[in-house]
């Protein structure tokens, strides 16, 4: 089983300014002349984490993470003004034209996967190759699927569900994406903060494959729990910014670039069948499903990742 590589500090950080309004943080990892790779996070709104650098041979990758509008340590944190996902397609592009680089390597696991095809399906001609995990295509029954009473989800853990639900007043659980924005947007800001924790803890709790159903998760820290649970929640109520099945729609376009697609049999917040659905219009992408959940941790995730990142060093070595 590979492991993570060991844990490495940018040689450069920048606050790339992408509009009037948006700040990223953006940092550079690895060998300056490696090859380049662009890290993409998921949420939306979770930020980069120490641990996202790992995932690439520091001696042969230029590693490029950032964090995503309103996220991690861009600014204005949480704003949701300009923040869609083709502001987030454009804003790849000025990292990528201000950084110099000419094609890359696109990684991007959960909402990060949703990005990278996006980017890659916009700006083909940019990708080296992607690498894919724990697939969410932003279809309505994905979102249904999470998020709401009727979804599935809530079957599979229901002690952190209760929780989830129990926020919520009875009478409002029809809709409860809409009953979470209403107290995510409040004026009161006890109010918000505590939609915050009680909708991060239900996302960040249900990674693992070994599950602790009163673990804290992976979005304990307020800061990171605000900025994941307003922009999930303002991108769901969007549709993603998506049209309908836009990504299988629009996959004629990337077939003909080297992919891998990882996927956690037992994934409970992006199930398997998106990730299947994608192979089947991908014939060309290398499809591994494995024992795990979601967690890009958890270890027959990381073995994958590390494989797939490291086979396509080699290939442009």
């Amino acid at each position: 089983m590979r492991e993570l590589y060991p844990e490495i500090e940018p040689y450069r950080t920048h606050q790339l300014a992408v509009d009037a309004r948006h700040t990223l943080h953006v940092e550079e990892c690895g060998n300056p002349a490696g090859l380049p790779v662009v890290f993409l996070h998921g949420g939306p709104g979770a930020g980069v984490s120490p641990y996202h650098r790992r995932f690439f041979d520091p001696a042969r990758y230029r590693i490029v993470l950032f964090d995503q509008r309103g996220a991690g340590q861009s600014t204005p944190f949480a704003e949701l003004i300009d923040n869609t996902t083709w502001h987030l397609v454009a804003d790849i592009e000025k990292i990528r034209e201000q950084l110099g680089i000419e094609r890359w390597v696109v990684f991007g696991g959960s909402w990060g996967s949703t990005l990278a095809l996006a980017y890659a399906q916009t700006h083909p001609e940019r990708v080296l190759g992607l690498v894919l995990r724990g697939i969410f295509l932003g279809r309505p029954p994905e979102l249904r699927w999470f998020n709401e009473v009727d979804g599935g989800a809530s079957q599979i853990f229901p002690e952190r569900w209760s929780r989830f639900v129990d926020f919520i007043p009875a009478d409002e659980r029809t809709s409860m994406l809409d009953a979470y924005w209403t107290r995510l947007t409040s004026q009161d800001e006890a109010t918000r903060l505590d939609a915050a924790k009680a909708w991060s803890a239900w996302e960040g709790g249900s990674t693992t494959l070994v599950h602790d159903p009163d673990g804290g998760g992976d979005f304990e820290d307020p800061h990171k729990a605000v900025s994941l649970a307003i922009m999930e929640a303002h991108y769901f109520r969007h549709a993603i910014f998506l049209q309908p099945d836009q990504l299988l729609r629009d996959v004629d376009r990337i077939r003909h670039i080297p992919a891998t697609i990882v996927q956690g049999r037992y994934d409970i917040i992006c199930p398997m069948k998106s990730a299947w659905d994608l192979s089947q219009a991908w014939p060309e992408a290398d499809l591994h499903v494995v024992l795990a959940g979601h967690s890009a941790a958890d270890p027959a995730i990381v073995d994958q990742l590390v494989q797939a990142t490291d086979r396509l060093a080699d290939r442009h070595a």
